[in-house]
């Protein structure tokens, strides 16, 4: 998935591999082999290929060991992570106790509504893995319409929908040009 990030990111940018080489001093055969997945780069090309596209490291490193899966690039996912971002806390309740079951966890919160009852109740610690889109029907942790949610990404034959375990809360149809983001997948430890 790094390697299809880096190649979205670099394009966006209007930057060729030659571009990057020449700024990064890493040749261009090499840049091939990470975009398509051949390769992994080491933290210090990372900073380099981040810096030369000019994004932050941090938000593009939580891809590196993640895979995407065909269902992901058909409905072209990588557009819908966050290479530029990271969250904005405004109230940091306390630390939490992070399982090893789930080794990836990058933030915890508590669940604020009652959207997710029958698997995520109100209250519950939710764990989040920045930059690790969800597989049909797992939690994820999404923005639309300018508002975090809880849902289940599912892959339908031509959308993709989020949806809420509690009947009274609408299920979300992802339309072409939805402001929607991936923010990771949610984990809730039983």
């Amino acid at each position: 998935m790094l390697g299809s990030l880096l190649t979205y990111i670099r394009e966006k940018n209007g930057l060729s591999k030659t571009n990057v080489a020449d700024i990064t001093g890493i040749n261009v055969g090499h840049l091939t082999h990470i975009e398509k997945g051949e390769r992994n780069p080491s933290q210090k090309a990372l900073k380099d290929i981040c810096k030369a596209l000019g994004v932050p490291y941090q938000p593009v490193s939580y891809t590196y060991d993640k895979v995407l899966t065909e269902e992901q690039s058909q409905f072209n996912l990588i557009e819908s992570i966050p290479y530029n971002t990271i969250p904005l806390v405004s109230n940091i309740e306390d630390m939490v106790f992070c399982p090893a079951s789930i080794p990836n966890a990058s933030l915890a919160f508590k669940m604020q509504d009652d959207s997710m009852k029958s698997s995520v109740p109100k209250g519950s610690t939710v764990f989040v893995e920045f930059g690790s889109i969800p597989l049909h029907r797992e939690l994820g942790l999404f923005i639309y319409d300018n508002h975090f949610l809880v849902r289940r990404l599912l892959y339908r034959k031509n959308k993709l929908v989020l949806k809420s375990d509690n009947l009274l809360t609408r299920d979300i149809s992802i339309e072409d040009g939805s402001q929607f983001t991936i923010i990771g997948k949610v984990y809730v430890e039983n």
